[in-house]
Order: structure tokens, then C-alpha cells, then sequence
């Protein structure tokens, strides 16, 4: 019985995430950085600025700042 309405719970959850992608909703959480913040990065590491200083004034962690540079390249 508990395997049974295990399955109900799945299918309704499946069924309703289908529906917020029909409607063009998506889930997560919002990405930080975007293209704008990106675009500066770029600009103020090309000119030499340390990663820390960059993270600091953009409000983003270090870590965040290193994913976002490396997937741009």
C-alpha cells in the first residue's frame, strides 16, 4: 500500500512539474551572475584586478566569480 501511493505522490510531482514547463516557469534557484556582472568581470580581470577585489564589489563569491570566468572561456 505505501509503494502504491509512493507512486501517486511521484506521478502528481511529475505531472505538476510538467505543467509550470508548459507554462514556462522553471525551478531553482536564480543564477547571480548575469551577463552584465560577467561582461565586468572580464573587463576588470583583464586589466589585472584580483579575483577577491572583483568578487567584493560585484557581491558574489570568489567561487562563483571562478565557475563564471571558466565557463566563458
Amino acid at each position: 500500500m505505501a509503494e502504491f501511493e509512493r507512486d501517486l505522490i511521484e506521478d502528481r510531482t511529475r505531472a505538476g512539474l510538467a505543467a509550470t514547463r508548459a507554462q514556462g516557469r522553471t525551478g531553482g534557484r536564480p543564477a547571480v551572475m548575469d551577463a552584465d556582472k560577467l561582461a565586468a568581470a572580464k573587463a576588470r580581470r583583464a586589466k589585472g584586478e584580483s579575483v577577491t577585489a572583483i568578487a567584493k564589489a560585484l557581491g558574489v563569491s570568489r567561487a562563483t566569480l571562478y565557475r563564471a570566468l571558466a565557463g566563458a572561456e
